[in-house]
């Protein structure tokens, strides 16, 4: 015999005496898996999600550790032919029930190894099943647990938190989008995604990373600061610069980025959330939300997700991971969004299991109580929950609940998540009904019924806002190409009332409440009306617009001055004007 045989030998031809066989085997599987095992260690960051779902999943656990451990026993078996061939009588056996196996030390491994792989492949296809099987009564199990914490710790309100007037989402995220990329000039760099943070005035911005563009540049610039841009104004957009090289950032690629880096020394946590931009003090950060699970054994074994706190990512490279607490009591997080977005759209989705697992089947439930996260027109440019910032620069994650059903459009439950805490507030409507997004878009669409709808104009990104007590639907009127905001619609979700805005003065006195809706809601003839800034001698104005949604004349109106306005049929034919 020539070469090397199946478990290894010098070249020679000589083959190991019997004695050595077995422990140079096993020694040789020992160092190869240690060395596949050091290569993981290094790229773990890339492995993050098998493992978090091998350790906090009972599906995975199944499936991947069950596989797992497969693997490792066909690794360090040895290689084996079954009784009936031609012995080595020098190879050793072993005995397997009535079955006597002979170790194989003089043949070639490759028949083996296809067996083994052949075992494998059945294994995990029984594994594969038997993960299906244990993930139905585990994922019910877990969105009734969480639904049962959830409900648990959650304060009812008698009436809804009043919004910050200071701090309207005046800006849809698509328009600040173009205008922003629009006024920025980067040759090696990027706009990311942007995400919504607090400024240092205590203003909501869009933020965005500036992160490297192109293959080359990922792999060897520097993300470059952070941009943000105001969202609470529509007659001027102010934009914020913060330059800085963060060693490890957004947009970098690998061992480079800052989510790889975070992995590292939180690898026992997820990071669902996009990363929030923000600054202090001038200097740009980024932070990560932590989710982690915790496991449940009864009556089956179940995991529900948990707020493990978060990663604060400096421009030197340096990283804090913080728990909840001190996440909360630090500084440079102050006022910022902590609690993860994706844990509370978690936690909302799983109230349809508040009644029972049985109650919500589509064909033996009852859907008693049965509320599900209201439905979004494909328009509405934006998901649950919503971010407002409510009296007090508390920044909360808002949630519309509807009734079970597939015609069911009106709310039934309005829920708050504090956006610092995770501290959950709802507002229950009991047998009201108040309007949903949805409906209050159509709202919105029929203040402008001769706007060119879908050719010319949008009605874009539904945001709710509390206003002394009430509900209303703040909606966003922007051309097609998502330049500029035109105007502003608020809609009552309960009388249905839809009022227009037009200018930051009026938007920010309407939701601290001091315009009456009687005053600014439109007269016999449509025509649409607009507070009067402080200070002036005018109640009210009324706002003469062309088809295209443009105000073309604002006309003073004091107190108790008529306000209808007859134009001549031939003027609006000529003109083309009309009052919206």
């Amino acid at each position: 015999m020539t070469g090397i045989d199946s478990l290894g030998g010098d070249g020679s031809g000589s083959i190991p005496s019997s004695g050595s066989r077995l422990p140079y085997f096993l020694g040789t599987r020992m160092l190869i898996l240690t060395i596949v095992v050091g290569i993981l260690y290094l790229v773990r960051p890339l492995v993050h999600g098998v493992v978090y779902a091998a350790l906090f999943s009972p599906s995975g656990l199944v499936l991947i550790g069950g596989g797992t451990v497969t693997a490792l026993v066909l690794w360090f078996y040895p290689p084996w032919r079954l009784d009936g061939g031609q012995r080595d009588s020098n190879g050793p056996t072993v005995v397997f029930g009535s079955e006597e196996v002979q170790i194989n030390t003089a043949f070639s491994g490759s028949g083996t190894a296809m067996r083994k792989l052949s075992l494998l492949g059945g294994v995990l296809a029984v594994l594969f099943v038997l993960s299906m099987l244990v993930s139905l009564p585990a994922g019910a199990l877990e969105k009734r647990t969480l639904a049962q914490q959830t409900m648990a710790d959650a304060t009812e309100l008698e009436e809804f938190p009043q919004s910050n007037p200071a701090n309207p989402r005046v800006v849809p995220r698509a328009v600040s989008d173009v205008t922003t990329r629009g006024s920025v000039s980067y040759r090696t760099h990027r706009l990311g995604t942007s995400d919504i943070a607090r400024q240092e005035d205590g203003s909501l911005a869009w933020s965005y990373p500036i992160e490297p563009d192109g293959a080359r540049n990922k792999l060897l610039e520097n993300q470059r600061g952070v941009l943000v841009a105001n969202m609470t104004s529509m007659d001027q957009q102010q934009i914020d610069v913060y330059e800085q090289d963060f060693e490890h950032g957004e947009g970098m690629w690998l061992h480079r980025s800052a989510r790889w880096n975070v992995k590292l020394g939180g690898y026992l946590s997820k990071y669902n959330d996009e990363a929030v931009e923000f600054s202090h003090d001038g200097q740009p950060y980024l932070y990560y939300p932590k989710t982690g699970h915790e496991w449940h054994l009864l009556p089956f074994p179940h995991t529900t997700p948990k707020w493990n706190g978060g990663a604060l990512v400096r421009p030197d490279g340096t990283i804090e991971h913080l728990s909840p607490e001190a996440a909360q009591a630090n500084e440079i997080l102050d006022g910022q969004r902590l609690y993860p977005m994706t844990l509370t759209r978690t936690e909302m989705g799983s109230l349809g299991y508040r009644e029972g697992i049985i109650n919500q089947m589509s064909v033996i439930g009852t859907h008693k109580g049965e509320v599900e996260v209201a439905t979004l027109p494909k328009n509405a440019d934006n998901e649950q929950p919503f971010v407002i910032d409510l009296e007090g620069e508390r920044m909360s994650y808002v949630t519309a609940m509807e009734p079970y059903g597939e015609d069911t459009r009106g709310l039934d439950e309005v829920w708050f998540a504090d956006a610092d805490t995770g501290e959950y507030t709802y507002f229950g409507t009991n047998e009201e009904t108040l309007t949903g997004p949805e409906k209050a878009m159509g709202k919105a669409k029929s203040k402008g019924p001769q706007t060119g709808w879908g050719d010319n104009f949008v009605v874009t990104e539904p945001v709710p806002v509390t206003v002394d007590g009430d509900l209303w639907w703040h909606i966003k009127v922007v051309p097609t190409d998502f330049t500029d905001v035109t105007r502003n619609v608020f809609v009552n979700a309960d009388s249905g009332t839809a009022i227009e805005l037009s200018d930051d003065t009026a938007i920010r006195e309407f939701i601290r409440g001091d315009i009456d809706q009687d005053q600014i809601d439109t007269d016999e003839n449509g025509t649409n009306v607009q507070p009067a800034p402080d200070g002036e001698d005018v109640l009210y104005y009324v706002l003469i617009t062309n088809d295209n949604g443009e105000v073309v004349d604002r006309i003073p109106v004091k107190a108790g001055q008529d306000t209808q306005i007859v134009a001549p049929d031939d003027e609006r034919a000529t003109d083309n004007e009309t009052a919206n």
